[in-house]
């Protein structure tokens, strides 16, 4: 059987994170909005990140990290794009800017550093 962590972009722009063990259930139920206090006022909503795991163990502890992430991290990871994940992924005092001079470098010596993920961090 398989378990889901997933996230949903709601109407006013917010994230909800959740787990399920039936991904399509859960999300009806979210659009029904009788389910959850969260996202019942905040309808409609639109899944744009899912992840299958093999127990609800896993599934539950992914939630419990992704939860906590910044609008940017998700963002990111909803896109795949892992260098921006890892570029959110550190703290912001050690981030490198894209922006040329506000780090005192070039903008394309940031993406020098970044490097692809693929993994939640």
């Amino acid at each position: 059987m398989a378990f889901w962590t997933y996230i949903l972009r709601c109407r006013d722009g917010r994230y909800y994170t959740g787990h399920t063990d039936d991904l399509e259930r859960r999300i009806g139920e979210h659009q029904t909005g009788g389910f959850c206090a969260f996202t019942a006022t905040r309808r409609p909503v639109t899944l744009i990140w899912s992840e299958s795991f093999g127990s609800r163990e896993e599934a539950l502890q992914a939630e419990l990290i992704v939860k906590k992430w910044s609008r940017a991290k998700k963002e990111a990871l909803a896109a795949s794009d892992w260098a921006r994940l890892s570029h959110f992924s550190r703290p912001p005092s050690e981030r490198v800017s894209t922006s040329l001079d506000t780090n005192g470098v070039l903008g394309a010596r940031g993406g020098e550093q970044l490097g692809a993920q693929g993994q939640i961090p």
